[in-house]
């Protein structure tokens, strides 16, 4: 695949393609005689795994880390997994706070559902109060 076909099946730009690659998110993409990169189906599912990580706001930097692991093999299949859960603990972490932030602001537009109704029920709309006036 060109790199403007995994742009498009991925919903990245070309750029970050590239960036992906040059920062070592993903591995090295072969390249045709012309120069053009030329993307397998496991260059692919690094763009995939990448996007998805980056989305759940894995850094950058654990990333790149993890992708040197693997490509140093089998030998770093515990470190791998560490740095799995070490991120799995954050991630955790992180949407236990969004959970409070969810719930106040549910409770917080809960009080305004109660509160608008009963304090402006004598307000009209200006359309009434035009044809009051007539």
């Amino acid at each position: 695949m060109t790199i403007a076909d995994v742009a498009q099946k991925y919903g990245l730009s070309a750029e970050t393609l590239r960036y992906y690659e040059r920062v070592g998110l993903v591995p090295r993409v072969n390249r045709k005689k012309n120069g053009i990169r030329d993307y397998t189906d496991e260059d692919c599912r690094w763009v995939e795994f990448s996007k998805c990580m980056r989305a759940a706001g894995l850094p950058i930097e654990v990333l790149i880390e993890y992708v040197a692991l693997f490509q140093q093999g089998d030998e770093t299949l515990t470190a791998r997994k560490e740095l799995l859960i070490d991120q799995r603990k954050k991630m955790v972490e992180k949407m236990e706070v969004m959970k409070k932030t969810l719930d106040r602001l549910d409770y917080k537009i809960s009080r305004y559902e109660n509160a608008v109704p009963i304090q402006e029920p004598d307000l009209k709309k200006a359309d009434d109060a035009v044809e009051e006036d007539a």
